[in-house]
């Protein structure tokens, strides 16, 4: 009698260029690209909102829609000075946030990304972020 054969992920391990890259895809307004890394199962967690986690997006079109939304808000927004780990199926990205309001004045904001992986994509975006006092034009 054999023994009982496990079914093991075969999908790659989510890496530290993985992040890298996802976060060159946010710089260049790729939705496109950024999709392509998200389960299918995905989840963002946005820094704001009524909940104590944020407003929940659930599912790739809800997800994509709310990451465009980042680039109609703040047309010119990058996300610069990228820090990637990774640990099994958890990873942690620091980045400052810069960006111009609506009224012309200057955004820059320190945050991080929390993010679970399955199947080597990313399940959930956690993000958390500490906003500068905002600067006249």
């Amino acid at each position: 009698m054999s023994s009982p054969s496990h079914s093991l992920s075969t999908a790659p391990a989510v890496t530290v260029e993985t992040l890298q890259a996802f976060s060159e895809a946010w710089n260049r307004h790729d939705i496109a690209a950024l999709m392509s890394y998200m389960h299918p199962d995905c989840e963002f967690l946005t820094a704001a909102g009524h909940d104590a986690h944020g407003t929940r997006h659930a599912g790739q079109e809800a997800v994509a829609k709310a990451f465009a939304s980042a680039w109609v808000a703040v047309p010119d927004a990058q996300w610069r000075n990228g820090r990637h780990w990774v640990s099994g199926e958890r990873g942690v990205s620091e980045w400052t946030f810069t960006g111009t309001a609506a009224d012309g004045s200057p955004i820059e904001a320190d945050g991080v990304d929390l993010f679970i992986f399955r199947d080597g994509k990313i399940l959930q975006k956690n993000v958390f972020r500490k906003n500068r006092t905002v600067r006249p034009a």
